[in-house]
């Protein structure tokens, strides 16, 4: 299986402390991704994250059909970093890093984000024409929903 990898950075105009608040509760997560993702947590028991927590959601990646989505957050360092892990879902592998770092320019949020596709060589190809520019286009929509909660842009 390839592995990719997509990064993304942000500064955010917030203190360290509102910007974990924000981003470590997962009913927030719908705030900060595109409509067009159908994107819907189904079950999740309403805590802010914990390693150890499972989160399940339905999502349109493609095409508009639905597909179940199943996360666990791994580890979780308080107002520093948390990771995600697809456990079920439509990706062979899915392991998402966000790291908080105060600055002199605000909160500096950094996305790591390691994938890989099933189906060999058709999940290559998939992530030529479809995959890599969907992925860009939801962390631009979330760039921008960021912008407009917290830097009034």
């Amino acid at each position: 299986m390839k592995l990719y990898k997509k990064e993304s950075v942000q500064y955010v105009d917030a203190t360290l402390e509102e910007c974990w608040a924000f981003f470590s509760s997962p009913k927030n997560l719908q705030k900060i991704t595109p409509d067009t993702m159908g994107f819907q947590i189904t079950d999740y028991d309403g805590k802010n994250m914990y390693a150890g927590q499972i989160i399940q959601y339905k999502v349109s990646p493609l095409l508009g059909i639905k597909l179940p989505w199943v996360t666990e957050i791994t580890v979780v360092e308080d107002k520093s970093y948390f990771i995600d892990e697809q456990r079920f879902g439509p990706y062979a592998l899915w392991h998402h890093k966000h790291f908080f770092e105060a600055t002199a320019k605000g909160v500096k949020m950094t996305d790591v984000v390691h994938y890989g596709l099933p189906l060999g060589l058709l999940g290559r190809m998939m992530n030529t024409l479809m995959v890599k520019s969907k992925l860009n286009e939801i962390f631009a929509y979330r760039e921008k929903a960021v912008n407009q909660i917290f830097n009034n842009k």
